[in-house]
């Protein structure tokens, strides 16, 4: 699936918009991400010389089922599992899984950042411990006990990463590259 002029629109001010309601209140509304998966299938669909729906569907699958994990162990919210669900419609496979490569290399700048910023690299050891337990269990549990997480740490804003904002800038850097080198991702 090729980046179209019409893709890049729809996706930047998406991602922007879930960005903004994620670094305010780390919550991405399903009023963004549905409607921009249901339109992403659609426009796929019936656009003539498109990619067709087959490769909508499989941009779904693969952004879905990229964040599903993170979201079962409790590192991140249905909404950014949502949001890459819905960025693949619109983009499909191929460039998703660069839009989640950029943005994860974002996040863990930002991360990295967090720990310098507040000194929390004790904090950030424990967090790591807490997913290799979470790894270790998800075979017999299969998810996150929530009454044992909230007990263990306490949550506090210089400690979460509003991924939608990395997404954001991980389409953003993509945009850039695209419009500036001429060639496709």
């Amino acid at each position: 699936m090729e980046l179209s002029a019409a893709s890049s629109v729809v996706v930047l001010v998406a991602a922007l918009a879930a960005a903004v309601t994620d670094i305010w209140k780390f919550k991405i509304h399903n009023a963004i991400t549905l409607p921009l998966l249901v339109s992403g299938l659609i426009y796929h669909s019936v656009v003539p010389g498109g990619a067709g729906l087959l490769a909508s569907l499989l941009g779904v699958l693969f952004g879905f089922f990229i964040l599903f994990p993170f979201y079962v162990m409790g590192g991140m919210g249905a909404g950014d599992v949502k949001l890459m669900a819905a960025i693949g419609a619109w983009l499909g496979w191929y460039i998703t899984c660069i839009v989640f490569l950029a943005s994860s290399l974002a996040a863990g700048l930002y991360a990295i950042m967090l720990l310098f910023i507040y000194g929390t690299l004790s904090e950030a050891w424990v967090n790591l411990q807490v997913i290799w337990y979470r790894l270790v269990a998800i075979g017999r549990n299969l998810g996150a006990d929530d009454g044992v997480e909230a007990e263990a740490r306490r949550m506090d804003r210089r400690r979460l990463i509003p991924f939608a904002a990395m997404v954001a800038c991980g389409i953003i850097v993509i945009l850039v590259k695209t419009w500036l080198g001429g060639s496709q991702p």
